[in-house]
């Protein structure tokens, strides 16, 4: 099941997306302000996941401003932000929350050639700041984060999580 909101009012609506091919365009209605708006089933691109592997995700945890959403994390800077069309955040979500800029903070991904990988945070910078492990980062800080850190932005918590070398 995958929830999407209505563009206009935000109300969630859950359908089954499993059952529609990829590149499918389904329209909706909203059941509270009768909107109707279009959305296309994302096609798979497993070109894309073999030329750019993916070294784990940020996920953001739902709560009043968006859904629950998971942001892959790839070699160099990943730019998390609030999607607006043209952000030039890489890694953008979906939110309403306002104090979430479109380019808040950074996170690098760097692999070294012992095979070890250094992931860093830090804020773009933005207008209400960057929290690691609830600290706030200070202006052109740079923090070494790891499996299970948690970083706030506005009212979103986002948890990084690596991929494993046991994981297939």
């Amino acid at each position: 099941m995958k929830r999407i909101r209505c563009p206009k009012c935000d109300t969630a609506i859950s359908f089954d997306d499993k059952i529609y091919e990829p590149g499918r365009i389904l329209v909706f209605g909203c059941p509270e302000c009768q909107k109707q708006f279009k959305i296309r089933i994302p096609r798979a691109n497993a070109d894309k996941e073999e030329e750019c592997p993916t070294f784990g995700m940020l996920t953001v945890l739902e709560n009043d401003f968006q859904l629950k959403t998971d942001i892959p994390l790839y070699e160099g800077d990943n730019i998390i932000g609030r999607f607006v069309k043209g952000t030039n955040a890489n890694a953008a979500f979906k939110t309403v929350d306002p104090s979430i800029d479109t380019t808040h903070c950074i996170v690098n991904v760097k692999p070294l050639k012992n095979g070890r990988t250094t992931i860093t945070l830090r804020d773009a910078p933005s207008g209400t700041g960057t929290f690691l492990q609830g600290e706030l980062l200070n202006d052109r800080e740079r923090a070494f984060i790891e499996n299970g850190s948690i970083i706030n932005i506005g009212a979103a918590t986002i948890i990084l999580k690596l991929h494993t070398d046991d994981e297939e």
